[in-house]
């Protein structure tokens, strides 16, 4: 019998399951937003106080990221993919059980945590298996991203309103929705490592042992002490630290206009389409030599100008959030790009990756609860949308320096070949 056309080709397998997985990596969390009035009315609570729900996932991204490069050295890089799927679909479920509100706050932790060892592997992978292709697999990886990041910000809120038995199914039950995916892309990379066996298995026959070039080397990477790769952890905090501040406060900010709770998430949701078209024009960016340059400067003043307006210009509200989406989602796809594009290798790539997302997501963490913060404090919008300008301007300016073609060198050891 002929072998599927997938197992024939499996780098197309390969990709396929690559952008599934992205289709999980914003959902699970980019619904909270949404519904943080439904979750602070159940939970006698502020939402305001939930600015700290927001920042666990990015707590745990910070914490666990410098974790990802031991766990692939000792279960190999797909296994610690797969098992991280795995713990992804509990936290979903655990995050919605009825009960104590303990559920919801461990069951975020957990998705946070295996979110941040994806994020940090996906990079590698892409590195790895399609090193002529980065830019252009980096964007679709980052399209998916958002895009299903975008369909979770729009439909939350409605289908917490569905009616079951007479009564709203609320947002327990929209939270689990969110974070549906996760059993088809668990079972895509299931089907991409039965197809990765059989291709080491063939080889073992011929005498010869595959060895996987996404496994690191022994040793301990030395990105910590890399100029160049602290220019990337910096990029990387302040454009997640700019997203997650307007993700997670856009639609409490759009109820004040007198936009209804269900326009509102749909804001959220523009914001995040707009985040795939903005991901989707990078590669196009960077084919240019001399514009590739001052890309990684000029994608958060696009960011800029649609944060001043909503704040200055708020009857343009659609249009602003229009800009926003483009600047958030070309910034994410320029970040991961520049994993790639600031290593010599996959595995300088994992170890980059690792390292600036671990020191980027402790930087972004402080973004949600500030922004709370903020808006507790002064009563108003004002000041919090500043500290949104001032993060993207910060980024503009570590653009500048991240934009010159220099390597991480730190850790960038020749790669091991099969055979």
């Amino acid at each position: 019998m002929p072998a599927p056309s997938a197992v024939r080709h499996p780098r197309l397998l390969l990709a396929v399951a690559v952008l599934i997985i992205a289709a999980n990596l914003r959902a699970s969390i980019a619904g909270v937003g949404p519904l943080l009035a439904q979750i602070a009315d159940d939970l006698g609570t502020t939402e305001a106080a939930l600015g700290l729900l927001a920042a666990i996932p990015l707590i745990a991204f910070a914490v666990v990221s410098p974790l990802a490069h031991g766990l692939s050295t000792r279960l190999g890089m797909s296994q610690t993919v797969l098992w991280s799927l795995v713990a992804l679909a509990a936290g979903t479920v655990w995050r919605s059980l009825p009960g104590s509100a303990v559920n919801l706050w461990v069951g975020t932790v957990l998705i946070g945590a295996s979110l941040a060892v994806v994020n940090v592997l996906l990079p590698a992978v892409i590195r790895r298996d399609f090193p002529d292709r980065l830019a252009g697999m980096t964007g679709l990886f980052t399209a998916f991203l958002a895009g299903t990041g975008a369909l979770a910000s729009g439909v939350v809120v409605p289908i917490s309103h569905v009616v079951v038995d007479g009564d709203e199914i609320g947002w327990r039950w929209a939270l689990v929705w969110s974070g549906s995916l996760v059993t088809l892309a668990i079972a895509a990379w299931g089907a991409h490592l039965a197809t990765r066996r059989g291709a080491a298995d063939r080889e073992r026959e011929r005498g010869r042992t595959p060895v996987d070039p996404s496994e690191p080397v022994s040793g301990r990477a030395g990105m910590w002490g890399d100029p160049v790769a602290w220019l990337v952890l910096a990029y990387m905090g302040f454009q997640a630290m700019w997203f997650y501040m307007l993700v997670t406060w856009l639609a409490p900010f759009a109820l004040t206009l007198g936009r209804s709770e269900v326009v509102a998430g749909i804001d959220v949701m523009l914001l995040q389409i707009c985040s795939l078209i903005g991901s989707l024009v990078v590669p196009f960016l960077l084919r240019a030599p001399r514009l590739a340059r001052w890309t990684p400067a000029l994608i958060p003043l696009v960011g800029t100008v649609g944060v001043v307006g909503l704040v200055t210009v708020p009857d343009v509200f659609v249009g602003w959030v229009i800009l926003c989406g483009l600047g958030s989602g070309a910034s994410l796809s320029m970040t991961f790009t520049l994993f790639g594009l600031r290593a010599r290798s996959a595995v300088a790539a994992g170890r980059l990756s690792g390292m600036a997302q671990s020191g980027g997501y402790a930087i972004a963490a402080v973004g949600p609860i500030a922004f709370g913060g903020l808006l507790t404090l002064t009563g108003g919008w004002l000041v919090p949308f500043l500290l949104v300008v001032l993060t993207l301007l910060a980024q503009a300016l570590v653009g500048v320096f991240v934009g010159r073609d220099r390597h991480a060198e730190a850790g960038a050891r020749p790669e091991r070949v099969a055979g």
